[in-house]
């Protein structure tokens, strides 16, 4: 097996894995490094930009195992399970993924490794307080799949269209590179041992597209069969089969410099900014003695993360929100009757006994916020005179849509 040390990302580790010289190392990194949804998120903090990453760790730890049954790897597996579990559930999915792949496609030698089930043991440990916190608050994760099917009919129309944009913002390197690793998976016996990724990426893909997921559900599943795919090439190349892969490295780098610069506009805190200024005025306009009493809110859930990372000089309390996960955090104290609301208060304000709109915030950016589901016009409403408990109030408007309370 041939095994040049230049891995520098963890798709060039895992085509040094599997046999890869330098050459294929450095393509299966610029398949990964040119992937349009990498560009496209990458540089924001959010699961959806960890998980790839995450997923491609377990990927190399498997691959790994593969070729040195370090079963030592197979503990870490678990940890690095457990760990990828706090940023996304879908992670449980690529290990029950994984285990039925492998008894149907092997290496069936991991399943019969004591080590593997302490693996399962040690991740489902670690992900224990998230899964006992959801169960006791009615699956809230499991309620996301409704709302995102919904959402994504609206801004695309169908399943198909979901899938075919997950398939656009892969890049033509990547998906090519995929598409030369599930091949090689199926066909090539020298991949006997690697068979199962195919099963394994066959069976979430399919099951991304029929939950009507995002359309970068899949995306983590893509480093291992790019990096396999690279290899497959190097076969080829070795065997006196070359084509040359630069045209199709070039339009990648050209699409995804063209996709960092796209959201880089799509960032753009124009509206955000503004928006904070806004409520920031809004506060400190509100008397001295009543601002104690006064809690901020906020829905969407957008605006509410606006204004909880705004600058800690311009003095704004913490903002509460009953949409998306703020809903599941705590209330306002009893002691603030009163609330400065940014957005439409809709029911809310049927708990206040008064409600006086302060300032309206009209700052569009030129692509919208989030698919334009979220506007870019915000009113701020000072409420007055709650007339039911906020432990009454939260758990009634608490919810998951961007809708307003």
């Amino acid at each position: 097996m041939r095994y040049d040390r230049i891995g520098f990302t963890p798709s060039a580790l895992m085509a040094r894995e599997v046999g890869g010289d330098a050459r294929a190392q450095v393509l299966a990194a610029l398949g990964s490094a040119t992937c349009v949804a990498a560009a496209q998120f990458g540089h924001w903090l959010t699961p959806y930009s960890l998980e790839p990453a995450l997923w491609a760790v377990l990927f190399l730890l498997l691959l790994r195992w593969i070729r040195t049954r370090d079963d030592r790897l197979l503990l870490l597996l678990g940890v690095a399970a457990g760990i990828t579990a706090q940023t996304r559930l879908q992670v449980l999915a690529l290990g029950v993924a994984v285990l039925v792949a492998v008894a149907v496609a092997g290496p069936r030698d991991l399943l019969r490794r004591p080590a593997t089930w302490a693996g399962v043991a040690l991740a489902l440990l670690i992900t224990a307080p998230t899964l006992a916190w959801q169960a006791a608050h009615g699956w809230p994760q499991a309620a996301m799949g409704a709302v995102v099917a919904a959402e994504n009919q609206l801004i695309y129309g169908g399943r198909v269209l979901v899938v075919l944009h997950g398939l656009a913002v892969i890049g033509p390197l990547a998906l090519g590179l995929a598409g030369c690793g599930l091949v090689a998976l199926v066909r090539d016996r020298r991949w006997r041992e690697h068979r199962f990724l195919a099963v394994v990426f066959a069976v979430l893909f399919t099951a991304f597209a029929l939950a009507a997921g995002r359309h970068y559900y899949p995306l983590p599943l893509y480093s291992a069969v790019v990096a396999i795919g690279a290899v497959a090439l190097q076969h080829r190349r070795e065997s006196g089969r070359r084509r040359a892969a630069w045209p199709v490295v070039l339009l990648s780098a050209v699409l995804a410099a063209g996709a960092l610069g796209f959201t880089s506009v799509m960032a753009a805190p124009r509206f955000a900014d503004a928006l904070v200024a806004a409520t920031a005025r809004a506060h400190r306009d509100v008397p001295a003695a009543e601002r104690d009493r006064t809690a901020l809110g906020a829905g969407p859930y957008v605006y509410a993360t606006y204004l909880d990372t705004a600058a800690p000089e311009l003095g704004l309390p913490p903002v509460v929100s009953t949409n998306r996960a703020y809903g599941w955090f705590a209330p306002p104290p009893e002691r603030q009757d009163r609330m400065l609301f940014v957005g439409d208060p809709g029911r809310l304000r049927d708990r206040f006994a008064a409600a006086r709109r302060v300032a309206v915030v009209d700052a569009p950016t030129p692509l919208g916020t989030y698919g334009g589901m979220v506007p870019e016009r915000a009113e701020l409403w000072l409420l007055t005179g709650r007339t039911t408990p906020w432990a009454e109030i939260w758990p009634e408007l608490r919810n998951l849509t961007l809708d307003p309370p």
